[in-house]
């Protein structure tokens, strides 16, 4: 018998194992009925985790510390995106030129990437356009209401092919290898299904194994949940990959919550708000290479 769950997800190439493994029928194999919900925006979402309404997400790695800060039992349970935002600038602007920056609600890796390279840029007397999402700032920026604007994959791609718009820094240039949204659960309903997060981890890992190997595959089943061309997501791959195990890189990390606690965003650095044994006993089981 199938167990019943629900998964919160985004729009961006950063979900694209999980959207694999609906379209692939992985987590059918692994004894699952996954129901998506394609939330809004990812500040929405700890909320369902927490009522019960939805029990697994990939939302931003941030989202989830502060939360641990907060007393809020998140928790994650593998990577997913990956250097995943870009800063992009308006076609015919120099740097030097900007005077407004769109930036989606604080708190994710998209506010965090523009916070921490402001001053990199020349940009710390720049307006921030605060705006309640990431497709906010995105339309901010196409309606010229901003001069750049920070967003992930696809969406930037699709800015350059179209010339609207040019990456000039990514979340890589100022931490290398950072993950970005992962995914994610909570304590309680670890402690209580351990069986059911397992199976979910290996459907959701065998799902960043099939985008690997099959990029062309990949941007098509997306195109489905992002909305967007598979053509600008199979050419966002070649810039951005999901890693499953970017969350396993904790310099990067212990950065990125320097920051949140130096903007105020959190009193203290967090630190235990992750479960990798999942992760763990699933490349153990030599899961990946047998398929």
């Amino acid at each position: 018998m199938s167990s019943k769950v629900r998964v919160s997800l985004l729009r961006g190439i950063c979900q694209i194992p999980a959207y694999v493994a609906c379209e692939m029928g992985y987590f059918k194999e692994e004894g699952i009925d996954a129901a998506v919900d394609i939330a809004a925006t990812a500040w929405m979402v700890p909320q369902k985790l927490m009522s019960g309404e939805t029990q697994f997400a990939v939302i931003p790695w941030t989202r989830v510390a502060a939360a641990e800060a907060h007393d809020i039992p998140l928790l994650l349970l593998a990577g997913s995106g990956c250097e995943e935002v870009a800063i992009v600038l308006r076609t015919g602007l120099e740097p030097k030129d900007v005077k407004k920056v769109a930036v989606p609600v604080r708190g994710g890796m998209k506010d965090l990437t523009a916070m921490g390279l402001l001053k990199s840029l020349g940009w710390q007397d720049a307006q921030l356009v605060r705006l309640p999402s990431g497709d906010g700032a995105i339309l901010s920026f196409v309606g010229q209401g901003a001069d750049a604007a920070s967003m992930v994959e696809p969406y930037a791609t699709m800015l350059e092919q179209q010339g609207l718009g040019r990456v000039i820094r990514r979340t890589g240039d100022i931490w290398k290898g950072a993950p970005g949204c992962s995914l994610t659960t909570t304590r309680p309903y670890r402690d209580a299904e351990p069986e059911v997060v397992q199976a979910f981890v290996n459907a959701f890992a065998r799902g960043v194994q099939y985008a690997e190997e099959h990029p062309d595959d990949a941007a098509r089943m997306a195109e489905i949940y992002i909305g967007v061309s598979a053509r600008f997501i199979r050419e966002a791959l070649n810039h951005n990959k999901p890693n499953i195990n970017a969350i396993r890189n904790l310099e990067a990390m212990k950065n990125v919550m320097a920051l949140m606690q130096t903007l105020g965003y959190v009193e203290r650095q967090p630190h235990d708000f992750s479960d990798l044994s999942f992760l763990d006993q699933y490349a153990a089981s030599g899961a990946g290479a047998a398929r």
